[in-house]
């Protein structure tokens, strides 16, 4: 065939700015085998997905997708699949993802609710959590920060979404470990519900009903992160020894030079590679790396 002898059909079809969704379904169902051809699979493995349009028969019925899967999954999916300025492909795969995540966030509030119901998660007493609460803490509240600046940067809902289920996926491993600590996870779970929203409300609403909630959502004030929150009270560095990173030992944040060198030289995995040696300069660059000079 012209055009193929020294091409596969997927860099032909690339090269051409074609993809197999293009009226490749009107020759399936003349055919009669439209509903035995995967042709969202073929088109992955041959060529680049064809984009929604009417004239190539693939587009998606909307209420065929919310019946099954909601129309808040189907909103998040939207939002999540892509930024504003990028073409959007459906995927099935991908709805699918969106609806596992609502799934899991309505087990994990449900199965939550018996220990925060009845908790009152205002005035937190930071110094009363432990080092896992307050690291929940930290992150909530970087979840907050990060949401409303994706939100508001050209509308970056996708990002914005993401931060989300990256502080979800926290709360699954979070084992609080004292009382103020559950205050804590009753903070998360709230912030969650209240910057989701205006993307899936009816779960949203539903669960904020189920906590124990006496007004609805949208009455609520948007959630304003704590910049005293947001502090470290300790990081992990890497400590290089002539360059080469050597170890990963965990400081004060904001710990001065002298400390940090302190903290390293006494460290195992550090002491061998300083000895008979003698110690030529020191580069610190706060809370990120220590680099030690020997000869």
């Amino acid at each position: 065939m012209k055009g193929l002898e020294n091409q596969t059909i997927k860099e032909f079809l690339k090269e051409n700015k074609l993809s197999v969704g293009d009226n490749v379904i009107f020759l399936f169902r003349a055919l009669g085998i439209e509903d035995k051809v995967d042709l969202k699979k073929l088109e992955e493995d041959l060529g680049e997905i064809a984009k929604m349009s009417k004239s190539k028969a693939n587009v998606v019925d909307p209420e065929k997708v919310i019946e099954k899967y909601g129309a808040d999954t189907v909103r998040l999916y939207t939002l999540f699949a892509a930024p504003p300025e990028r073409d959007f492909e459906w995927k099935e795969s991908g709805i699918e993802g969106a609806y596992r995540f609502l799934n899991r966030l309505w087990d994990f509030v449900i199965e939550n609710l018996p220990k925060v119901k009845d908790i009152e998660a205002q005035k937190i007493d930071q110094q009363k959590l432990s080092k896992e609460g307050k690291e929940i803490r930290r992150k909530t509240h970087e979840t907050i920060k990060k949401f409303s600046q994706e939100m508001e940067k050209d509308y970056q809902f996708n990002t914005a979404i993401a931060s989300i289920m990256e502080l979800l996926n926290k709360l699954e491993k979070f084992q609080p470990q004292q009382s103020e600590d559950y205050k804590v996870l009753k903070e998360a779970i709230e912030v969650i519900l209240k910057l989701l929203y205006p993307i899936t409300p009816h779960i949203c609403e539903e669960l904020w009903e189920r906590l124990g909630k006496k007004t609805y959502l949208y009455r609520e004030n948007y959630p304003i992160y704590d910049p005293e929150a947001l502090k470290k009270e300790e990081v992990e560095i890497p400590v290089q020894v002539n360059g080469k990173v050597r170890a990963r030992i965990v400081i004060p944040f904001g710990a001065d030079q002298e400390e940090v060198l302190k903290i390293a030289t006494s460290t195992e995995g550090i002491k061998k590679y300083l000895e008979g040696k003698q110690i030529r300069k020191v580069i610190y660059i706060p809370n990120k790396l220590l680099n030690i000079v020997v000869k």
